[in-house]
């Protein structure tokens, strides 16, 4: 009924395009960079591997800046460099720059219009979600408006919802780019550049990026995709029995975060300890925790793994952590004794089945869903009858 009244307006507003409603397309943000930490731990990057992997995923969600997930990626790549030039981790950050961002209402998302620090990223932008609508861009705005053409560029990508690491097409919906090429294709390479890209290298090269890049580059084109894959894709450990430790698992992670509603910054601590603090990232400096602040509606939890013992320490929804432990069969909620979780997010009642899949954020799209509602009633009070719009297929839900 209620897709056929949307029908029925649109066929009824001659010379009137209708805008349908569409469903949030959204991902597991943690696979983003999964591989990247993988490496950037092998090559000695300690505790800053995982820190600067949970910021930079938390800038592939629906509110961040268009330039903060460049932004990750600069210093994934400058932390690459101070682990003896690694290239592999560079390239993996250029594949994650490339990496579709969420999208409310399944439009666009706009593109970053500033120049990157480094070279290995000039020429790069991210993918759109198939189901992305290619002719509007969240706002409302249309293409050919600043913010949707990449930066560098003078016209509409002629391939919408592409990206250098794939030029013939865009990603499909909550896929992840780095599980399906190995290839950035492009990145401080010079191909198919515009005069207005070559101005912007000007401004923002330092002047031992040049040599930096005569060092390392040519190997680096030569042997990082023979490398990137037996290496990165190669699981760590055989999988064993899921039932042995799924369960205690959860057990631990519930006391992990009762432990934590106890502590705060000026708690005792060993070097190199983590933990969560005022629902924030911590870890142990000379005896004294240093928080670090999650993303906007994201919160810090002890999460059970799923394929191997043990628990991680991440930001995500409370959401998401409710179902994580719940999915091990642990009951009693995040701490174990059924205590609400913390803000921002509310768990749904019937959680989520155990699967592989779990360490996927969608649990907390709720509240994204609900600030995209208001934005969308905002704008109707300023939309009359005769304002264009684009009829593009109805979607039920």
């Amino acid at each position: 009924m209620v897709q056929f009244s949307l029908v029925l307006l649109c066929l009824i507003a001659s010379g009137v395009q209708c805008v349908p409603l569409k469903k949030r397309i959204a991902q597991s943000i943690p696979a983003a960079t999964a591989k990247w930490e993988q490496i950037c731990n092998a090559a000695g990057g300690g505790l800053q591997c995982n820190q600067m992997s949970v910021a930079a995923f938390s800038t592939l969600l629906a509110a961040p800046d268009p330039c903060d997930q460049q932004n990750s990626a600069d210093q994934m790549i400058d932390l690459a460099k101070k682990l003896g030039n690694n290239a592999q981790m560079i390239q993996l950050a250029q594949i994650f720059r490339q990496q579709p961002r969420n999208t409310p209402t399944s439009l666009s998302v706009p593109y970053c219009q500033k120049a990157p620090k480094n070279a290995e990223l000039e020429g790069l932008y991210q993918c759109q979600f198939a189901s992305a609508n290619p002719k509007l861009f969240v706002g409302g705005v249309t293409v050919g408006q600043p913010g949707t053409i990449p930066f560098g560029l003078d016209a509409p990508l002629s391939t919408p919802g592409s990206c250098p690491a794939s030029p013939n097409a865009a990603v499909p919906d909550g896929a992840q780019l780095v599980d399906i090429t190995q290839n950035p294709g492009g990145g401080g390479k010079g191909d198919g550049k515009k005069d207005g890209k070559k101005d912007g290298k000007k401004d923002g090269k330092k002047d031992g990026k040049e040599d930096g890049k005569k060092d390392g580059k040519k190997d680096e084109k030569d042997e990082k995709p023979a490398k990137l894959a037996p290496t990165v894709a190669q699981p760590a450990m055989a999988a064993p029995d899921l039932s042995t430790f799924r369960l205690q698992n959860g057990k631990d992670a519930q006391a992990q975060n009762a432990l934590f509603a106890t502590l705060n910054k000026n708690s005792e601590c060993t070097l190199g300890e983590q933990a969560c603090i005022n629902n924030n990232y911590a870890q142990c400096v000379n005896g004294k925790f240093v928080t670090t602040k999650c993303a906007k509606s994201l919160s810090c939890f002890a999460l059970p793994l799923v394929n191997r013992p043990g628990t991680s320490i991440a930001c995500t929804t409370s959401a998401d952590a409710t179902d994580r432990i719940t999915a091990s069969g642990t009951t009693g909620g995040i701490t174990g004794n059924g205590t609400a979780a913390p803000p921002p997010s509310k768990a749904p009642a019937t959680p989520t089945p155990a699967t592989d899949s779990l360490t996927t954020i969608g649990g907390g799209f709720q509240l994204q869903n609900g600030k995209d509602a208001q934005s969308l009633n905002a704008s109707f009070t300023k939309i009359s009858k005769d304002a264009p719009c684009t009829c593009e297929g109805f979607t039920l839900f």
